[in-house]
C-alpha cells in the first residue's frame, strides 16, 4: 500500500488515499470504457477527500450500488464508493488522478464489467 495524493482536473477536489498502486483494473463497462479510468480499490476508510467535497457530483447507474462521484466544474471521476465483494466498504480510486503517477509502472487487469 502506498500513500498517495491526488484530484481533478481543475483542483477543486483534492483526495488521499492508501492503495495498492502496483495494478490497475480497466473495465470495459459502459461507464469505464467512455471515462478510461484505471482503478485501485482499498477500504472506504483508506480514502478521504481533503478539499473541494462540495464540488462533488455523483452519478449512479445500472443497480445503481456504486457511487461515481465527479468533478461538478471539470468532470473529472476521482472516486467511487462501494460494497466491495466481500461485504465491506470499498473506495475505488482513479489511478489517472494520482499526482505523478506513471502510468506505465503497474500491471493492468481487465476486468468484464460490461458481462455485469
Amino acid at each position: 500500500m502506498s500513500e498517495v495524493s491526488g484530484g481533478c482536473h481543475c483542483g477543486a477536489v483534492r483526495f488521499e488515499a492508501e492503495v495498492d498502486t502496483s495494478k490497475a483494473v480497466e473495465c470495459n463497462c459502459t461507464y469505464c470504457h467512455k471515462t478510461g479510468g484505471l482503478l485501485a480499490a482499498t477500504g472506504r476508510s483508506q480514502f478521504r477527500i481533503t478539499a473541494g467535497e462540495e464540488a462533488l457530483t455523483e452519478y449512479r447507474f445500472n443497480k445503481g450500488v456504486l457511487v461515481h462521484q465527479f468533478c461538478s466544474t471539470c468532470g473529472i471521476n476521482v472516486s467511487t464508493y462501494g460494497i466491495g465483494p466481500g461485504g465491506s466498504e470499498m473506495a475505488v480510486v482513479n489511478l489517472r488522478c494520482v499526482d505523478g503517477m506513471d502510468l506505465s509502472s503497474f500491471e493492468r487487469i481487465r476486468f468484464d464489467g460490461l458481462s455485469l
